[in-house]
């Protein structure tokens, strides 16, 4: 029997003062029982970060969602798409290999990587060279120390403020806050 998906709801709001975007955003995600808590807020940090493009590519006129990520492997963790069906863009959480990344670069307009782990750095130096030549992908990468921190935050039902400033993350809840500043490597 195969093992089922824990359900987290989530209540993020969102203050990007970078970009002037303001909103709520209520959702619920299924954490794969091979994620760990630290890759599933890594998902909702992603989240966090691309919020604004829904109004500034799709005028509030599209969708941003979570894909099926461990579940099916041809699917982003993170996708926007606006009101056509195009994807406006992809993310992926983790290491991934250059052969989905060139397919996500083919399929969406903008495909960004938050990577974290202290393997992190192993990987980005044997893909780097390999990632080079795509011009829609952006590498972020979430300090461990960050990362770690952000799992420490997880709970079957959340509600967080993410305060985006200056590129950097403040996220809190009722039990602790954080900040996250995430690194481009590309």
């Amino acid at each position: 029997m195969a093992l089922k998906s824990t359900i987290f709801k989530a209540e993020l709001a969102i203050a990007d003062i970078d970009h002037g975007y303001y909103a709520n955003h209520a959702m619920t995600l299924a954490r794969h029982p091979s994620e760990t808590d630290e890759r599933m807020m890594i998902r909702l940090i992603a989240l966090a970060f691309e919020a604004w493009k829904l109004q500034a590519l799709c005028n509030n006129d599209g969708q941003l969602a979570f894909g099926a990520g461990l579940s099916n492997p041809d699917d982003p963790d993170l996708w926007l798409r606006d009101f056509t069906g195009a994807t406006k863009l992809w993310v992926e959480v983790g290491q991934p290999e250059e052969k989905p990344l060139a397919k996500a670069c083919g399929k969406a307009d903008e495909v960004r990587v938050y990577c974290y782990h202290h393997a992190a750095h192993v990987w980005w130096r044997g893909i780097e060279n390999k990632l080079a030549r795509y011009d829609k992908l952006s590498v972020f990468n979430i300090p461990s120390e960050q990362s770690l921190a952000a799992a420490a935050l997880a709970e079957r039902s959340m509600q967080l403020q993410a305060t985006i400033q200056d590129g950097a993350l403040s996220l809190g809840s009722s039990r602790a806050n954080m900040q996250i500043e995430p690194l481009k490597w590309k």
